[in-house]
């Protein structure tokens, strides 16, 4: 007998080669397809990112805007972005009535507010020799099936310099044993913080955005409350090379990732996150550094006055 979790996984994981160019085009139709690349000090990998995408888009027709979030960048990411072909939308500009945040929550949930896709691509821009199945991999379930509302993708990711080990150091040790925990339904999810993923405009514009590392976890608790199991889908894309974070900022990214899953399992605890952390100061002694973490969260965008109107406007 097959546990739940099997069940799960076996009718709703695919891989990126089970969505063939042919059958894209075939089951797109009419549906409008926006790719959101969230984007910080990104310079030297987000022109690679969108070069993909735009020949993806002018090859295929697949994919009908390109669109990079520029999240405070102080470098040339905008304009090696532009350049190559997206468009590029500064975090203070979007919204603007409502003020800004930092954290990569913030611009995605901001790139709804500037976008026109009945279904939205997210693709971190830190990645190096992006693939074409990255994007079209992850809209094979929404465009073959309407009742998949949320796709997360999987992959290999390689630890540059760690023999046969991998990056996801934070899913494995934190992330997947709370979801085991606390929400077993998501057991099967390979990445539940995978930066890869696509929704239906309907969904996403229905769930609150938190702010830093928390925001795909939490995007993804919320789909299973609102929307069902059944409305998750994965896609195995292959192999996703991007740069890795040092021990420290893993450690406050687990921080985070811990602090969103439990809120979401026990209630808000209506405080921000905390995590002392150690390093030898210039004596040679340990010196603590305490770091308070902003989770805020963004409301359900079809909640924000105007939103409506403006997406009508633009589309």
């Amino acid at each position: 007998m097959k546990l739940p979790v099997q069940t799960w996984f076996d009718r709703a994981t695919s891989r990126a080669r089970d969505w063939p160019l042919d059958r894209l085009r075939a089951d797109k139709g009419r549906t409008r397809v926006s790719v959101v690349l969230p984007a910080l000090d990104e310079e030297a990998t987000v022109a690679g990112v969108v070069r993909m995408v735009r020949r993806l888009a002018d090859d295929t027709g697949l994919v009908d805007e390109v669109v990079v979030m520029d999240s405070g960048s102080t470098d040339g990411t905008a304009r090696v972005a532009e350049a190559a072909g997206a468009v590029v939308h500064h975090r203070d500009d979007v919204l603007p009535e409502l003020g800004s945040r930092p954290g990569k929550g913030e611009v995605l949930w901001k790139s709804l507010a500037v976008t026109t896709g009945d279904v939205v691509v997210f693709v971190d821009a830190d990645l190096v020799d992006p693939q074409p199945q990255l994007v079209t991999g992850l809209l094979g379930p929404l465009l073959a099936d309407p009742s998949v509302e949320l796709v997360k993708g999987c992959y290999d990711r390689p630890l540059k310099g760690a023999g046969g080990s991998s990056g996801g150091r934070v899913t494995e040790l934190v992330a997947r044993p709370l979801l085991a925990r606390f929400f077993p339904d998501l057991a099967g999810v390979v990445q539940p913080l995978a930066g890869e993923y696509a929704g239906r405009r309907r969904l996403l514009e229905a769930v609150p955005f938190c702010g830093g590392y928390g925001v795909e976890i939490a995007v993804l608790i919320d789909t299973l409350r609102l929307r069902g199991l059944g409305a998750i889908a994965q896609v195995d894309l292959g192999r996703r090379t991007h740069s890795h974070q040092d021990t420290a900022a893993l450690g406050r990214m687990a921080a985070q990732v811990a602090h969103v899953v439990h809120e979401r399992a026990l209630g808000p605890t209506g405080s921000s996150p905390t995590i002392t952390q150690f390093a030898r100061d210039g004596y040679g002694h340990y010196a603590p550094v305490t770091h308070v973490m902003d989770l805020a969260e963004r409301p359900p965008m079809i909640t924000v006055d105007g939103y409506a109107h403006r997406v009508a406007k633009v589309s």
